[in-house]
């Protein structure tokens, strides 16, 4: 127990959230430590708290639950998983002498973990806990980040409790990541600077491995070098601001128009620390087959995997950037091409423009949009859920400031609002504002009373139309193209719905917005409030954002 907690802050872990009762002696023993427990309501809600720390900090989050959870936090893990978070889970399991024994409580979770971790390991023996941690953050850290499950014996983790002389060791390296910055290889920089200097339309669709590097300066100075315009997928967004010449905004099928229209056109795609997956690329049609690209990416597995790559850089995409400013020779104006491209993204905005300062009642998201876009301080962390809440904010909220950032959800709705708690655990002196709807932040309400009791005053905002609209489209169709009957059953709650008064009840501020002229003074309020607040802002149940 006691090694397990000296070895977590010895790596530098401030935070772990937990459903209890999880190997109780450890927790216990965090007392000599700074590290703070966080009990929430349910492990998946710990899971997403880790994610949202972990990308936060860049450094790995923890969570843990007992064996009775162990599934719960497995699906927690999805997330993680899907957007390359170093997200370490630790649960119990079936001591040895229990297995096949109809134990309480406890079945086989194990291999529910194996799909959505990058190593599953038990740890059968005390003595195995101090090389299997340290495995633990390794594996966490180094190439792709990821998430690691470690599943300690008894329904609590309790059976790996004992006396022993363990040495309590902590590798520096694997504290963060990326815990290695390898180079690329020389001939293939310098091929892929020549294409991309050669080539009159190219494109660099900027992604999440530009992020987790922290390469936001380099990709800038390289893109604004060689004059190409830069998409960005949902977990790159904020590796250029949303005012610089060649930003076209967010691409794929949560994304602009704009940016979809000039990959579309492009003759070179230089996918940037992108995996090319099929929310950035519209089902791999974003870039058409058979557009040449070249591909960064620090695990060799990725390149060429949905596009073939003309050239491959395998590596670190800070390093690898600073090799190719290096080696591109000059400065290269491409007028017409960035002329081009920036009539396309001014067409867009032309087209969302009265929808961005409508007053309309019920309230029309892309105005709160536009409030947060011009309110959002400098060093805010702006937390989206998946679905409707991610179109909106990736789409109309422009990060305009470089110390801004935006984390989204990897595809799991209700991810966001615990998500933004771990991210404010993370940075508690930064402002974190989290944009979901009521749909989203149903799936972990309770988690509000976990905000006030530890005083985690993040501010959510919920888009409140009283449904989940993102299904309304698809019901539509089923039902021949006009909803009838009882279709309202499976996509509208029930209206009127306060959860401003629900988090009032809870220990929060809850602030109540229901005209367009209330919002910019909510957040105001809410971010001077010195406590967790939640604005509940009443919104048109049929506003539905433009898909990419």
């Amino acid at each position: 127990a006691e090694v397990l907690a000296d070895m977590l802050a010895g790596y530098g872990v401030t935070h772990v959230f937990i459903v209890p009762a999880i190997f109780q002696q450890a927790m216990a023993a965090m007392e000599e430590t700074a590290i703070t427990r966080v009990t929430t309501h349910h492990e998946m809600a710990a899971a997403y708290m880790a994610d949202g720390y972990a990308r936060t900090a860049r450094k790995p989050g923890i969570c843990m639950g007992q064996a009775v959870g162990a599934g719960n936090l497995a699906a927690g893990l999805r997330d993680a998983y899907q957007a390359c978070s170093p997200v370490i889970a630790i649960s119990g399991g079936p001591q040895p002498d229990a297995r096949y024994r109809y134990f309480y409580q406890i079945v086989e979770d194990f291999p529910m973990f194996t799909p959505v971790t990058k190593l599953n390991a038990m740890v059968q023996r005390p003595d195995r806990l101090p090389d299997l941690l340290r495995q633990a953050f390794r594996t966490a850290t180094t190439g792709t980040p990821g998430p690691v499950h470690l599943e300690l014996p008894g329904r609590l983790g309790e059976q790996v409790q004992g006396d022993g002389d363990f040495a309590v060791l902590v590798e520096e390296q694997f504290t963060r990541f990326p815990a290695y910055r390898p180079a690329s290889d020389p001939l293939a920089v310098e091929k892929a600077v020549a294409l991309l200097a050669a080539a009159e339309r190219p494109v660099i669709v900027a992604g999440g491995g530009i992020t987790a590097s922290d390469a936001r300066a380099e990709l800038v100075e390289f893109a604004e070098k060689l004059s190409i315009p830069v998409a960005v997928t949902m977990n790159g967004k904020e590796n250029i601001t949303d005012d610089h010449p060649l930003s076209l905004g967010n691409v794929g099928t949560y994304g602009r128009r704009a940016a979809n229209q000039i990959v579309a056109e492009a003759d070179l795609v230089f996918f940037a620390g992108s995996r090319a997956g099929g929310l950035t690329t519209n089902n791999w049609k974003l870039p058409p087959p058979g557009t040449r690209t070249i591909q960064l990416d620090i695990n060799g597995e990725e390149l060429g995997r949905t596009y073939p790559a003309t050239v491959g850089l395998l590596a670190d995409a800070r390093r690898t950037l600073r090799q190719m400013i290096d080696a591109a020779p000059r400065s290269l104006p491409r007028t017409a091409w960035v002329r081009h491209a920036q009539e396309a993204l001014q067409v867009w905005r032309d087209g969302i423009a009265r929808e961005r300062i409508s007053d309309a009642v019920p309230i029309r998201p892309e105005r709160i949009c536009k409030e947060i876009s011009e309110f959002l301080p400098a060093e805010a962390i702006l937390v989206a859920d998946t679905g409707h809440a991610a179109i909106w904010t990736g789409t109309m909220v422009g990060l305009t400031r470089p110390g801004q950032r935006y984390i989204r959800c990897a595809g799991t709705l209700g991810w966001g609002f615990p998500a933004a708690l771990g991210a404010k655990c993370a940075a508690p002196d930064r402002p974190v504002l989290c944009f979901t709807g009521d749909g989203g932040l149903c799936y972990h309400l309770a988690e509000l009373e976990t905000a006030a009791r530890a005083g985690i005053n993040a501010v959510i905002l919920v888009n409140n139309n009283g449904a989940l609209q993102q299904v309304k489209k698809g019901i539509d169709t089923a039902y021949g193209g006009k909803q009838w009957g009882r279709a309202k059953e499976m996509w509208v709650f029930k209206p009127g719905t306060n959860y401003a008064r629900v988090a009032e009840d809870l220990g929060c501020l809850g602030i109540r917005v229901e005209t367009p002229g209330e919002i910019r003074g909510a957040l105001e309020k809410a971010f001077a409030a010195g406590r967790p607040a939640l604005i509940d802002v009443a919104t048109d149940i049929e506003a539905a954002p433009a898909w990419g």
